[in-house]
């Protein structure tokens, strides 16, 4: 259950904030943000070693992010089939991804957030959409945008989970003194009060509402929370936080990512 949380303000020094966590099978690896793409040197991203794309990619030219959430819905023929960790690269670097024909992919939700705002770009059952996020905060789940998509789970435990981790955290961003993220400092500094509850907010890695999760199924697979990401977008800045999951309250596992 993937999650992202994108907050809008066009009048402030920062006018666009994304939050974006990685859930997966922990035994997937991966590589933290890099430039990890010869052919697209600009970009930078986490490395998914299983299928070479990436969950989140950034375009620092363009001051683009973008950012991949899976989706329901009937899956593409298997002999088709494309990986959709090409999808934000493709997007920060283009604008977008509704020109792609996107048949070969899973259904998946896609953010992208420039200096000016952030749209979600939703497919599932052979069915496209486009939304542009009003001002404000906002959620995208693996139902999509608010638990809103047209293809969702068909689990009502996974439906009041994905429900009980929007709104708990919803309440929590909502109440704290928006940051404005800038220069070269400390994560704690830029992210202010907003830093504690993107770490976890003291909930358990078990609670339904928890945004860092940790599912242990008894077969050896370990499905949960791998990354967070932090992103700042503004006309005149770009700041870049990543910490692997989970991470710590005090946020001494926060890393600036050098976008030069």
């Amino acid at each position: 259950m993937c999650t992202a949380f994108v907050s809008i303000e066009p009048g402030a020094a920062v006018p666009v904030l994304l939050l974006s966590v990685r859930d997966e099978y922990l035994g997937r690896r991966w590589l933290p943000p890099d430039h990890h793409w010869p052919d697209r040197p600009s970009l930078i991203g986490g490395l998914d070693l299983a299928a070479g794309g990436t969950w989140l990619a950034v375009d620092p030219e363009r001051r683009a992010a973008a950012c991949l959430l899976n989706g329901f819905g009937p899956l593409a023929p298997a002999e088709t089939r494309l990986s959709r960790g090409e999808l934000p690269l493709t997007a920060v670097r283009e604008g977008g991804i509704g020109h792609l024909d996107l048949t070969p992919y899973d259904p998946f939700h896609l953010v992208l957030a420039g200096p000016h705002g952030a749209r979600v770009t939703s497919w599932g059952d052979g069915r496209l959409t486009e939304r542009e996020l009003p001002a404000g905060l906002s959620v995208v789940l693996n139902d999509g945008l608010e638990g809103l998509a047209e293809s969702r789970t068909s689990s009502e435990r996974i439906r009041a989970a994905m429900a009980a981790r929007a709104d708990h955290f919803r309440a929590r961003f909502a109440a704290a003194p928006r940051p404005e993220p800038a220069g070269d400092g400390p994560a704690e500094a830029a992210w202010g009060a907003w830093l504690p509850i993107v770490s976890g907010d003291g909930l358990a890695l078990d609670d339904d509402a928890a945004l860092i999760q940790r599912r242990d199924f008894g077969d050896g697979r370990i499905w949960g929370s791998s990354s967070v990401s932090l992103l700042a977008v503004g006309p005149d800045r770009l700041r870049y936080d990543f910490g692997p999951a989970p991470v710590p309250a005090g946020g001494g596992a926060w890393r600036r990512v050098p976008l030069g």
